[in-house]
């Protein structure tokens, strides 16, 4: 069993559970029997870029949460031991506001979920939205140029990009060489996010069976995977918890990432204690 989560959001972000304080995610943590638990929620922008509403928390809030999370790391130190950080996006000319966030943390989870287009707007990578080829090679470039500058401490949802494409092409297969070789490089591992099985197996598709809902699922993507087995990238788990079901289905949805990627390939993978 995996006893850590180093991917857990709070209620600051707007988008996860707000009934779910700081305290319950540890005490969730502690009855499961954890060892190490991180937050790592939705970082604050000191130039507001993503404008997208109830998406992260405001800047005014880091102090806050920072402050709380801390408070906790004392409260529980004999039980569970806490780290606090942000998932963050790399983009040029942040660089400072950045190291920034990486200077008052404990962890850093670059989690990209766009880039820059040719015109300086933002290009998300999400279901439904096209990105060109060169703009995945760009996506793969922004998370290897973040790796280069020491900011993040994990990489998340990788394969996430594969929600751009309708097969695993020639293009995703560069991506993840990118990606790979990059981790391997900086010795920065890689997280295979279980939160995309929890939302269509057990969060909706509720008139569909298992292997229908399965079918749902976009990410983690086995192609990708299958790549990283060559390369002896270190890799874990990561719940990416905005709800505390998420918490508490870990172990199966856990189970069902094996099965999409393959018991084959999941012996190969470098994983980390």
């Amino acid at each position: 069993m995996q006893k850590f989560n180093y991917h857990n959001h709070t209620y600051r972000c707007g988008h996860a559970d707000l009934d779910m304080t700081d305290e319950d995610y540890v005490l969730e943590y502690i009855n499961l029997g954890f060892e190490k638990m991180a937050f790592t929620d939705h970082c604050p922008e000191k130039n507001k870029i993503d404008l997208r509403k109830n998406m992260r928390m405001e800047y005014k809030e880091r102090k806050e949460y920072l402050e709380n999370i801390n408070k906790l790391k004392e409260k529980y130190k004999d039980k569970l031991e806490i780290k606090v950080g942000y998932e963050v996006e790399y983009l040029p000319g942040e660089e400072d506001n950045l190291k920034e966030l990486k200077d008052e943390s404990d962890i850093i989870v670059l989690g990209q979920h766009f880039i820059y287009d040719n015109n300086k707007n933002l290009k998300f990578i999400r279901n439904g939205e096209t990105l060109s080829d060169e703009e995945l090679i760009e996506y793969a470039h922004y998370i290897e140029k973040a790796m280069e500058l020491h900011i993040p401490d994990i990489v998340a949802h990788p394969d996430l990009y594969i929600y751009t494409k309708k097969s695993f092409d020639n293009t995703c297969i560069e991506v993840a060489h990118i990606i790979c070789k990059a981790a391997l490089k900086y010795n920065i591992p890689l997280e295979i996010n279980i939160s995309n099985i929890y939302e269509n197996v057990f969060n909706r598709n509720k008139d569909l069976n298992l292997e229908e809902k399965i079918k749902k699922v976009s990410y983690p993507c086995k192609d990708f995977w299958k790549i990283v087995s060559n390369y002896n990238v270190k890799v874990f788990y990561g719940i990416d918890a905005h709800h505390k079901n998420q918490v508490l289905s870990f172990e199966r949805t856990k189970e069902l990432a094996n099965t999409i990627i393959g018991e084959e390939i999941i012996n190969k993978l470098n994983f980390i204690e």
